[in-house]
């Protein structure tokens, strides 16, 4: 991976790349080439191209030349504010040009007898030396704060002889063209007087080396990443840049999900749906879910296309973030470049293929199949209603047979990768309520109802704050919820006691359905014994099609030396609960308290307060203050997510961070 690939010093060069595409006019392309737009051609007259991000010079001296050019179209003198050398060579290596009237002068320097002509004018263009040894604009202020005059000015005069002899004219229509680079970039953000022959030149580029961004969304994407590091001390972010220089791929992550992604980054689930179905915005979401039940964002990205080399940055740049914290269980899209990207990058997480999202394509991928319903119908009884691999095996060869599917490639190779998605295949595998192994279950996306296919970036980027604000308001309010309300009891289960004393409403609430359904397990049965492990057969009535009552059998084994229970339908590791089987062989048994390692920490209400990073503390001085202060952070901002919910609540949140902040002042005093 490329130095630049991940490195948080973003400069502002970082923009989205557009290209000029072949014109057929010869001469209008030549004139593009030399900065002369020929916007005007019935009244007589060319206008010079304003400055851009993106432009590139074959030496300094063309640079200069050109922006001289400029001002003498628009009225405006040009000097040098800043110039930097290598030390060694003394080459020069950047430049800042800017606006005679740029800033003001010294008071030492001040000409009493004559007028000041400075007004702080705004006016410039920063400039780098590439690799390659061309010059290029990487920032563009077009905007000046004064009059602009008539032209011609003193700092034409600091021109090269060559260059000055060819722009000396007496009018418009006999200046000549200055060549001024050799190709074109043009950032998609550019300015309002930045567009290039809009009615001869497309600015859109289909390479999928860059992200396609409309015109100002590179400038939006970086001016919203300043202000959030601002106003957001641990706000995080990457941008990844092409060998042209142009944004390909971008990462960032703010405050509060990085706060969060400590807690609930245990299952992971990438939404690529933007950035496959083709948006306006090329949209990756990393979700997780909460100690609610509750989807929280965990990083967001934007990338140039779906390929190995794009997700590969992306994830990596996911780790950087999280300090190297890889997930339990990554959940994603079916699909190869990312089957084989997650095994790269995250080889020690399970990798699954979500089976909301597949079951979402079958319309789709069978809907012009004869006997399209009983096709369907045959697909999700298979799917959702197999307990042991043979019989899933057993039901999909029978939907094949008897339907003649045999050479539809989707259902083929679907059937090859069933041991990323069917439920049969991953019941080994912890989804903590992202598994979707029940009909009707789905992963939503973060942003579903804040974002369309046409939702422009900067439109975006204000519902990103809002979606934000709504998602943290509300687990915040069920933060308060959850400690100061009691859950109601339905029945005299001494497991529903237990459970409802330390999980959160909404996860007991699915555990104590869980509870109830025990009465349709009328028979448990001991039917095999091997030691300390017994195997028991729970039968259990269930509500099937047209409202009918079918029985069906689950084996659940049970170690009552280790104080271990599993259930065949693998409830626990789905959703973070036992199952009505598991709960039936144990009260079967006589236990009356479920073991503690099936009453999962992340699932309390306290869990955020007391819980303890994973990861060992670092051997450094510098790494160990930031990892206090990310603990820190963490436990401050809970502070703030429940003060925010009313006025009382902010005045007991002040009055601790004051109490808090005298009483570390205090600690500090003693070490003086």
């Amino acid at each position: 991976m490329e130095e630049t690939s991940l490195c948080t010093e973003v400069s502002t060069d970082t923009r989205s790349c557009q290209t000029l595409r072949e014109i057929d006019d010869e001469k209008t392309a030549l004139e593009d080439q030399n900065g002369i737009h020929d916007g005007n051609k019935h009244e007589g007259r060319k206008e010079f191209v304003a400055p851009a991000i993106g432009m590139e010079f074959e030496s300094y001296d063309d640079a200069y030349n050109y922006y001289n050019c400029y001002a003498r179209e628009v009225g405006f003198s040009v000097r040098v504010k800043n110039s930097w050398f290598k030390r060694n060579s003394r080459e020069k290596y950047g430049a800042v040009l800017c606006c005679s009237s740029q800033g003001f002068k010294r008071v030492k320097d001040v000409n009493h007898l004559r007028k000041e002509t400075r007004t702080g004018c705004p006016a410039m263009i920063r400039m780098r030396l590439l690799d390659s040894k061309r010059w290029r604009i990487l920032e563009v202020t077009l905007e000046h704060n004064h009059l602009l005059g008539s032209k011609g000015f003193k700092s034409s005069k600091m021109m090269a002889a060559r260059t000055k002899r060819k722009i000396q004219t007496n009018s418009e229509s006999d200046m000549q063209p200055v060549r001024l680079y050799r190709a074109v970039v043009i950032d998609a953000g550019g300015y309002e007087t930045s567009n290039l022959v809009q009615t001869k030149v497309r600015t859109s580029c289909d390479r999928p080396d860059h992200l396609n961004l409309r015109k100002g969304d590179t400038q939006a994407i970086y001016n919203y990443f300043c202000r959030m590091q601002l106003t957001n001390p641990n706000f995080f972010y990457l941008m990844d840049l092409n060998d042209e220089g142009c944004l390909r791929n971008v990462f960032w992550m703010d405050a509060r999900s990085r706060a969060t992604s400590s807690y609930f980054s245990d299952v992971l689930f990438l939404d690529n749906t933007c950035l496959s179905n083709k948006y306006e915005i090329p949209l990756v979401s990393f979700v997780g879910i909460n100690h609610h039940g509750q989807s929280v964002l965990l990083g967001c990205g934007m990338l140039a296309g779906e390929t190995m080399d794009s997700y590969n940055w992306l994830f990596k740049a996911w780790l950087t973030c999280t300090s190297g914290q890889s997930p339990q269980t990554i959940i994603t899209d079916r699909c190869k470049v990312l089957k084989s990207v997650v095994a790269d990058v995250f080889p020690k997480s399970h990798h699954r293929f979500s089976l909301s999202h597949i079951m979402r394509k079958v319309p789709e991928k069978l809907g012009g199949l004869r006997n399209y319903d009983a096709i369907r119908k045959a697909l999700l009884k298979g799917v959702y209603e197999t307990l042991k691999p043979c019989d899933f095996d057993a039901a999909w060869g029978f939907m094949i047979q008897h339907f003649g599917v045999g050479d539809n490639e989707w259902l083929r190779s679907l059937y090859e990768d069933r041991a990323m998605w069917a439920p049969v295949c991953v019941k080994d595998t912890v989804f903590l309520g992202m598994a979707t192994a029940r009909p009707g279950e789905t992963l939503n996306a973060f942003f579903d109802k804040y974002v369309h296919k046409q939702t422009p970036l900067k439109e975006f980027l204000d519902k990103y704050e809002l979606a934000l604000q709504k998602k943290h308001k509300e687990e915040a309010t069920a933060d308060s919820n959850s400690r100061s309300s009691s859950p109601e009891l339905k029945t005299r289960c001494a497991f529903e006691l237990q459970v409802s004393k330390v999980y959160t409403p909404e996860i007991f609430k699915k555990f104590q359905l869980e509870v109830e359904e025990m009465y349709s397990c009328f028979s448990t049965t001991q039917i095999h014994i091997d030691g300390p492990v017994m195997i028991f057969l729970v039968k259990e009535r269930v509500l099937s099609e047209g409202n009918r009552r079918e029985v069906r059998d689950y084996e659940v084994l049970y170690n009552r030396v280790a104080a271990e229970v599993c259930c065949i339908c693998s409830c626990f590791n789905f959703y973070g609960y036992l199952c009505r089987h598991a709960l039936s062989v144990l009260n079967f048994n006589g236990i009356e308290e479920i073991p503690s390692k099936y009453i999962l920490s992340r699932w309390k209400k306290d869990y955020k307060r007391l819980f303890i990073p994973n990861h060992g503390l670092s051997t450094t001085d510098a790494g160990e203050r930031v990892q206090r202060f990310n603990q820190l952070y963490r436990s401050a901002l809970q502070v703030v997510q429940e003060g925010v919910i009313s006025l009382d609540h902010y005045k007991v949140a002040l009055r601790a961070f004051e109490e808090s902040l005298d009483r570390v002042h205090d600690v500090g005093g003693k070490h003086k």
